[in-house]
């Protein structure tokens, strides 16, 4: 029943009842109109597992599916909010992956933002939900994007990272030197080096080889990256690298670029804020915080508004 990570701002509700969430809930759907703040109270302040519970109960309560049923009352981007609380992890995140590339267009950034950011485990419960739910998600993936960066993105599919903390430091030179070589001291780049090494090796190791790469070249891997690369390509190695760095920061970036400016891109917030609540968000804020000098909380406050602007700042968890 415990929440998935330990540096969520959503964690498991005390004196939990299913029953009583369900009654809660259907007498927010009850009658002419719905009424958004008991949906908000209930679900925005239960772990998944607890929403899995009410789920079960409100099936064998009313005999339908809760998600069904909120999905015909409610609407917009707080209807995606709700929905994607109600999905298991790897559920919510195959979800995202099959729809950035439904119709025309893909969305690139949902593929970057998932694919660079889980652990091997978590890829791989996301390729059996996919292949579960909509077919095989390398294939799709492969329909969707050509060139190198379906190259990267078929890389982190395998889930083939190593994920021990070994650091071998002689092996770590050479894997900055090959960056190097294969980079900056070249024209042209030969991509296939900066994958073998960004999209295989653990984190510790890669921090030394990033290390090593400043090093030896006089700039940050980030730099060389944007100095070589370009489009998609670009941004999948940078969040790489960043998730590599600082996973946290990674977000923190991400929800700040999606609401800086005009307009706000709802679909990056949605699924940050969806995905991330009960696993690091306290991380999340604090590297905001530290980034921008203003809370994550006043940004979502300033940039959404009604009902959906409720949901999101209670997922914030405050100030």
């Amino acid at each position: 029943m415990a929440a998935i990570g330990n540096r969520g701002t959503v964690t498991e509700a005390a004196g939990f009842n299913a029953d009583a969430d369900v009654q809660t809930l259907r007498g927010a759907m009850k009658g002419a109109g719905t009424k958004e703040a008991p949906i908000i109270e209930v679900l925005a302040r239960r772990t998944i597992a607890q929403r899995q519970r009410i789920k079960e109960a409100y099936k064998q309560a009313v005999g339908k599916d809760l998600a069904e049923d909120l999905s015909s009352e409610l609407s917009g981007n707080f209807r995606s909010v709700v929905l994607g609380l109600l999905m298991l992890a790897p559920v919510y995140d195959a979800y995202e992956l099959k729809y950035a590339m439904k119709g025309a267009g893909t969305e690139e950034a949902c593929l970057i933002d998932i694919l660079a950011s889980r652990s091997n485990a978590e890829i791989k419960a996301i390729n059996e939900v996919y292949k579960k739910e909509y077919g095989n998600l390398e294939d799709d993936v492969c329909g969707d994007t050509s060139g190198m960066f379906q190259r990267v993105l078929v890389s982190l599919l395998t889930a083939g990272r190593d994920e021990s903390d070994r650091v071998d430091e002689a092996q770590a030179s050479l894997d900055a030197k090959d960056i190097y070589e294969a980079g900056e001291a070249r024209w042209g780049t030969d991509e296939v080096k900066f994958l073998t090494v960004l999209c295989v090796r653990n984190r510790n190791h890669l921090l030394r080889v990033f290390e090593e790469y400043q090093k030896i070249s006089g700039r940050s891997i980030e730099d060389s990256i944007k100095r070589e690369m370009s489009g998609c390509l670009e941004e999948a190695f940078l969040a790489i690298v960043k998730c590599i760095r600082n996973k946290p920061a990674f977000f923190a970036e991400r929800l700040y670029k999606s609401m800086k400016g005009l307009g706000t891109t709802d679909s990056v917030l949605i699924r940050i804020m969806v995905a991330r609540a009960e696993i690091d968000m306290l991380d999340i804020k604090a590297q905001f915080m530290k980034m921008y000098g203003k809370t994550l909380y006043s940004f979502i406050k300033g940039d959404t508004s009604g009902d959906y602007r409720k949901i999101l700042l209670e997922l914030c968890g405050g100030e």
